[in-house]
């Protein structure tokens, strides 16, 4: 018996960008659609409200959906049936036809790349939709796009989805639009975008806090020379690989200090509004994922659940932590792209994993609201390349060919060799040793500002900011966050003020000089004051306003910011 057409009336209302691209699709009725969308804002049900319009109006007979991973063909098939559109996640290249009781299948690009002509033939057989999730991974090789392209060449209807940064390389995706801008470069071009900042403007998405930890780091070279450094400070890039993964090392104390203050974090949240929150350890690998979780076990007292691979019981394991209320999962990459656990709140970055694209992929797990009020925190170290990202959530990337390679920021070639495992080849190799590294809260990041001054972990400066109401607004946030600064910074002043008192000089002793981090604070804290000024008088997003003085001034975000940078953006904006 043929698989029965969906019923409108079954779906859920549509949010206002759903409707809007919705109409917008309906109105055009081209072969391709792409849609970028933030995690969290709801692709999944726009695109299946569009397969339940297609085929009810007789225009497809059959909808195949493409994913990137094993776990995910299972929440497509869950979303659809729920809705009346029946897939089977369970299609095998050797199946070459799914049977009729399905509208059709959901497949991974891997299982597309390995035979386009089974899925070709599949798409010939009856006039098919294809959507096409995250359509960047159509671009991970020359096989997987060619696959995709050689296999639905022949749908009536194509559906592209997006949720993150498209890719930096120079492989054009499959049934991408691409125009030339002025400076000669092909640009992605999307038919329907739904950012970050106008989620969160209209409560789809929480506020994300990135609170960065710094550090001092010790580690013993290749060559058996033993360095220092503190995490976030200027240095060459291979200094800043090495000190990253002296912090990352589960045997110091900055990842133990990190976890302890992401719990504490946690709990706030609990406590304040969202007793199932959970968290989530990004770890680079299972080694690291599995002495992550030793290390949680002995911080928390509870177990925390661990997701090695895209393997056999992982997506069990997935969707048992999802509905349960455990604190916290560990993971290597099984989470790090649409896979849907609403209640993850706190997340700590644990990786060597520096891209745009997986950076973006990774925040998105935190971000989905389901109700007003709820933020997400993200631990993460002071790189200054992931601190550029977490200033950067509301940038919007299209895909760019024929981009120089020689961008500026983060060398993420060099930072993977200097990361890569210690079994990986050569003697050299394996004498890399981190040696102790020890936690201290640097900054908070929000909406591109930066607050906060250095706090040692434990202390109550530090707990002043885990301690921030789990339920807040953006704007909340952002106040909340610049009166905590200001205090943090009074409570400064008196104390030197008392101890320049009680000194017994007969002439008081001119004020000490500034050091470059305390002048660095300080002009943060007064770039922040006048951009929430403007913010009260124009309506701007503190985000937006943060990034036009970029533009005009050039440089990097303020947490990455200079001294005559910052002197250079507080004058800027006086004069907006």
């Amino acid at each position: 018996m043929a698989a029965r057409t969906p019923a409108l009336e079954s779906f859920p209302p549509l949010r206002a960008w759903q409707r809007k691209a919705l109409v917008e699709y309906l109105r055009r009725r081209s072969e391709d659609f792409t849609a970028v969308a933030t995690p969290g804002a709801g692709k999944t049900t726009f695109a299946l409200r569009i397969a339940a319009e297609l085929l009810a109006d007789g225009t497809v007979e059959a909808v195949t959906v493409v994913a990137p991973t094993e776990h995910l063909k299972i929440q497509w098939a869950e979303s659809a049936a729920r809705v009346g559109i029946q897939l089977d996640a369970a299609f095998r290249n050797a199946d070459l036809h799914s049977s009729a009781d399905f509208h059709g299948a959901v497949v991974t690009y891997a299982q597309v790349g390995m035979a386009p002509h089974v899925h070709r033939r599949r798409t010939m057989t009856r006039r098919t939709l294809v959507i096409l999730d995250e359509i960047h991974h159509a671009g991970d090789s020359r096989t997987w796009g060619d696959g995709v392209k050689a296999a639905f060449e022949p749908a009536v209807r194509r559906l592209m989805l997006t949720g993150t940064p498209f890719r930096s390389d120079d492989n054009p995706i499959p049934f991408v639009s691409y125009e030339r801008g002025e400076d000669g470069l092909l640009r992605s071009r999307a038919d329907s975008v739904y950012g970050y900042s106008d989620a969160l403007r209209e409560g789809v998405v929480r506020p994300v806090l990135f609170l960065a930890y710094s550090g001092e780091t010790r580690w013993r070279t290749n060559a058996g020379e033993e360095l220092a450094a503190r995490l976030g400070e200027p240095m060459t890039q291979d200094l800043v690989a090495q000190a990253w993964r002296t912090a990352l090392d589960p045997a110091g104390d900055w990842m133990p200090q990190v976890l302890r203050a992401a719990d504490a974090r946690l709990s706030v949240l609990r406590e304040a509004g969202m007793p199932d929150a959970g968290g989530l350890v990004i770890a680079t690998d299972q080694q690291a994922a599995r002495s992550y979780a030793k290390l949680i076990e002995q911080v928390t007292g509870e177990k925390a659940a661990v997701v090695l691979s895209d393997d056999v019981g992982a997506s069990a394991r997935i969707a048992t932590f999802a509905a349960s209320e455990q604190r916290w999962l560990v993971a290597v990459r099984m989470v790090s792209e649409g896979v849907d656990i609403p209640r993850l709140a706190v997340g700590v970055y644990a990786t060597s994993a520096s891209t745009p694209l997986y950076f973006a992929q990774a925040i998105g797990r935190f971000v989905r609201a389901r109700r007003p009020g709820e933020t997400a925190s993200v631990f993460l170290p002071s790189v200054p390349h992931l601190l550029g990202l977490a200033s950067e959530m509301e940038t919007e990337r299209d895909h760019v060919l024929g981009k120089p390679k020689d961008r500026e920021g983060f060398d993420d070639d060099l930072l993977e060799r200097a990361q890569r495992d210690e079994q990986a080849s050569g003697e050299l190799e394996k004498r890399f040793a981190a040696l102790s590294a020890t936690a201290e809260l640097d900054q908070v990041i929000f909406d591109g500002a930066s607050f906060g001054t250095a706090a040692q972990a434990g202390t109550p400066e530090e707990e002043e900011y885990l301690g921030l109401p789990g339920l807040l607004t953006a704007d909340q946030v952002a106040a909340l966050l610049s009166k905590r600064q200001a205090e943090q910074l009074a409570a400064q002043r008196r104390r030197a003020a008392e101890r320049q008192s009680e000194a017994s000089a007969p002439v008081a002793a001119p004020p000490a000089p500034m050091s470059a981090a305390q002048r660095r604070v300080a002009l943060r804290r007064q770039l922040n004051a006048l951009v929430a000024a403007r913010h009260h008088r124009t309506g701007q997003p503190h985000g937006k306003i943060h990034a036009e003085l970029r533009r005009l001034c050039g440089g990097p975000p303020s947490a990455q910011a200079t001294i005559e940078q910052l002197e250079e953006r507080i004058a800027t904006v006086q004069t907006l």
